[in-house]
This record gives C-alpha cells, sequence and structure tokens, in this order.
C-alpha cells in the first residue's frame, strides 16, 4: 500500500485524503493537513514512484486511483479526497471508478484534460545532476539553478533528494516512460455526481473556461473557485486561503 503521514485521530467527520501532485510527497503538505485535522483526521500520501511509495513501471490514471482506493478501503469508510495537479487526475479518477469511497472532492488546479506541455526538462536536469558534487542539499540546488530550474521549484524538488544515499527518491526513469499518460487523462463514459469544488489559482492557465463543459459532464454539481494572486502551486503560494476554501467547502 502507498506511504502515508497521517494527521489526528478519527472524529465523528469523514477523514480527509490528500493527493499530491508530480514530484511532490505527503510531507510538502505537512502544515496544511495539520492544520485540517483540528476537525478530521487527515492522512496525505506518498503517490506511486514517489518518496516512500513503493516504485511501479506502471503510472497511470487508474492504478493511482487504485492505489488511493487501497488507502480508504483500509480506513474502512469513505472519505473526502483532495488532490493537486496529478493527484488531482488521480482523484478525479477515484471518484469515476470508486464513487462510493469518495463523499467530497476538491479538485485543485487541474482539469480532467490532457495538456500539450510536458514536464520532461524537470526530469532531465534531476538525473543530470552529478551527485560526485553533492555533500548538502543546497549543492543539489545550485546545480539544478545552474540549468535553468526556477528558484521556487529548486527547494520544491529536492526535498524528495535523498543527501546521505545521493539518490532521489522519485523513480525517474518509470515517470519518464508512463509522461504521456501523466500529461493526459483517460476517456470516461461515466460521471459521478458528489459535491466537487475546483479549485484554481486565479494566475494559473491551468483550468480555462473551456475546459468547464468538460467538467460538468463528468462532475455535474462542480462548483468553481479562485484564489487570487496564486498560481499552479496555490496550496504553497497561499496557503491560509487554501485551506479556508477547502475547510468551507468540505464542512458545508
Amino acid at each position: 500500500m502507498l506511504n502515508t503521514i497521517v494527521h489526528g485521530e478519527p472524529t465523528d467527520t469523514p477523514p480527509l485524503i490528500i493527493a499530491h501532485g508530480l514530484y511532490g510527497s505527503a510531507r510538502n503538505w505537512g502544515v496544511i493537513a495539520k492544520r485540517l485535522s483540528d476537525e478530521r483526521q487527515v492522512v496525505a500520501v506518498d503517490m506511486r514512484n514517489h518518496a516512500h511509495s513503493p516504485w511501479s513501471e506502471r503510472h497511470d490514471y487508474p492504478d493511482l486511483a487504485a492505489d488511493l482506493a487501497e488507502v480508504i478501503e483500509s480506513i474502512g469508510q469513505p472519505a473526502d479526497v483532495v488532490g493537486h495537479s496529478m493527484g488531482g487526475k488521480a482523484a478525479m479518477t477515484l471518484a469515476l471508478q470508486h464513487g462510493g469511497l469518495v463523499r467530497k472532492l476538491v479538485v485543485a488546479d487541474i482539469a480532467p484534460v490532457a495538456y500539450g506541455h510536458s514536464q520532461m526538462p524537470y526530469i532531465d536536469a534531476m538525473r543530470a545532476v552529478d551527485m560526485s558534487r553533492v555533500e548538502r542539499r543546497p549543492d543539489v540546488e545550485q546545480q539544478l539553478a545552474d540549468m535553468g530550474v526556477e528558484r521556487t521549484l529548486q527547494s520544491f524538488f529536492t526535498q524528495s533528494f535523498d543527501v546521505p544515499t545521493k539518490r532521489w527518491r522519485l523513480n525517474l526513469d518509470g515517470l519518464a516512460a508512463e509522461m504521456p499518460k501523466i500529461m493526459g487523462f483517460p476517456e470516461f463514459d461515466a460521471s459521478w455526481s458528489g459535491p466537487a469544488l475546483f479549485l484554481s489559482g486565479a494566475a494559473s492557465d491551468y483550468v480555462k473556461p473551456e475546459h468547464r463543459d468538460k467538467i460538468r459532464t463528468l462532475f455535474p454539481n462542480a462548483r468553481f473557485a479562485k484564489i487570487p494572486g496564486a498560481g499552479h502551486w496555490l496550496h504553497s503560494e497561499k496557503p491560509r486561503e487554501f485551506e479556508a476554501a477547502v475547510r468551507a467547502f468540505l464542512n458545508a
């Protein structure tokens, strides 16, 4: 099963599952998960091929959704689910394929569509890090900076770098091989009629007006909201606003 970080104790309120995006980890969500655990148990997962979860050659959304379903089934009751980017696509697939396990769904800055851009340059940069020149995490950040990786992503990526063993806690080869599936989204005839919030960064272009018809076809009870001043990494750029929006939706 996926590695999880559990915050808080079970309560009468449904538990919350948090699914991170590409190159992320459960640890990235520690602050928000801890704050939200004042009302419910929060379970942040490491997605497959990330951090401390098992590696696999397969990395498509039905598989990622099945991983999340296994976590929820181990808890023993339906859960609320928050997913960001890749984790948002996995959470949407979970609702569409295992709908009885999901009470409410929050999809953070992603749509159920294929995207034309690629995340491969970041894999290329991480692969190119010269381990013989690494003694501390800042050494990795400097090499990434020299390769043109923006500052905020340098520290984000290096959270998945294990300094003692000088290795990435990311299955870079597996993710690279499955990148077309990660950037895509499966076709579904099904829909999920539960409450869904599509929460976007106002400065992000990941969820466009033309995506709304597709979203409403799959999620007829979808609502839309934007966080001013936030881009694609809305939960790290505006954590208080993100937490408030998620809390209000889940408690409504």
